[in-house]
This record gives C-alpha cells, structure tokens and sequence, in this order.
C-alpha cells in the first residue's frame, strides 16, 4: 500500500503494522500528496500476482469478499474487472457504476445526484444478479494483473479525477469487459471532497480532468458504447 503524505497519525501506526505483518504487507510512504492516479501506479507497477485490487482508504468490508468475487474472474478471460455494490455508512446505496459521461449528463449528476442515488438504490433493490457497466469508481477495483499489461497504466495527466472513468473507457476498448456484482457489499467512507457547491483544489481538479477526459476521447454528448456479453453468474 502507499501512504499519500498522511499528516494524521497514519504514517506511524502503519510502521507499526508493518512491524506485525512483514511477511504480508509492504507500505511505500511519500511525503506529499502526488494525487490518485500517481500513487496508485507506483504500486501498480510492483504488484505481484494473477490478480490486482485497487483500493481507497476509506472503504471497509466483511472477510469473504474477495472468495466471492475472484471466480468471476477466473471463470471468464475475457473480464477485465469486478467491482462490488457500494453503500454508505449509513447504509444508503451509492451511485458507484454509472454510463459514460455526457456534458449533460455530468450537469444533471452535479445538482441531482442524490436524487438520483435514491431512485436507482430502489430500482436495485434486491438484485443479486451482475451485470456489466461502462465505469466504476475506484474506490474498489478487481482486476486481472495481465489486463493491466495491456490497457496501461492509469493517465497520470489526470491529477484526482476522472482517472477511473478514463481507464474504464480504455478497458472496454482493449476488448475487457466491467462486471459489477451486486451480491457483494462494501461500506465506503467517502468524504465526497468534490461534490457541493463550495469552490475547492478536489472540485477544480475534476473540472480539469473532466476537460481532459472530452478533449483526450473527442466527444462531448455521444458516449461510447460497447457490447454488453453477458457473464455466467
């Protein structure tokens, strides 16, 4: 894992962790906050394995996720990526899959996305079967290390956001496919930095790369679509 300039008291209780568990976990610390898609390929590029997860900080989940979740991606080669549901701590569903961004889309996502969280929270409400979508957010990524190989890494002219959108969109045209897994439950502690009306670094960062993300794709109000194969539950 990569401590990103962590002021709080982070630093110090994972050199202790480090201490408990040298054989299992690795820690790479930086003394300032190189955003998320610089420190994430830093361990991209030494992970060891068949599989790769990305991870927040800030997500917490019950043992048994990654037992429940790998065989899809054993069972099918052609799947890039798993991604599980996402709730908050208060339990409440997340908005953590959605389609490609349109100008439009992103509009109506910034002033309504609460309502919309709660309408689709409702609409999955109860199903268990996955299906596949365009993106998800990071904040929990299961991937096959091979993938990576060929897609790359994440684009490091994105400083916060939307690096996961971007790689997503270059899953799919590397011929992968995203599953999201709805059996499969995580708690995320989002601090939801870029959301709201109030100006901040996090909100003009994503309005950067969101500029970014059109310019790099050339387009504004079509999506990209792909064709949805569907996956052996």
């Amino acid at each position: 894992m990569l401590d990103n300039g962590s002021g709080d008291g982070t630093v110090e209780l994972l050199r202790r962790l480090e201490e408990k568990y040298l054989d299992r976990l690795v820690v790479h610390y930086r003394p300032e906050n190189l955003g998320t898609t610089r420190s994430r390929n830093i361990l991209l590029r030494v992970a060891r394995g068949k599989f790769v997860c990305v991870m927040d900080s800030d997500v917490e989940f019950d043992p048994g996720v990654f037992e429940e979740m790998l065989p899809y991606l054993r069972r099918d080669p052609q799947l890039g990526m798993v991604v599980p549901r996402i709730v908050y701590p208060s339990g409440a569903w997340q908005k953590s899959f959605d389609r490609f961004p349109t100008v439009w889309g992103k509009i109506e996502r910034f002033f309504r996305l609460r309502e919309i969280e709660e309408r689709q929270g409702q609409e999955l409400k109860g199903h268990v079967e996955p299906f596949a979508v365009d993106y998800a957010i990071s904040a929990f990524w299961l991937m096959r290390r091979e993938m990576i190989g060929v897609v790359g890494l994440l684009d490091e002219r994105i400083f916060y956001a939307p690096e996961d959108v971007d790689y997503c969109l270059r899953v799919w045209r590397a011929g992968y496919r995203i599953l999201y897994v709805p059996s499969v439950t995580i708690t995320h502690h989002t601090q939801e930095i870029s959301r709201g009306f109030k100006l901040n670094r996090a909100k003009l960062s994503h309005v950067k790369g969101l500029i970014y993300y059109f310019i790099k794709h050339r387009y504004l109000w079509r999506r990209p679509r792909f064709a949805y194969a569907q996956t052996d539950g």
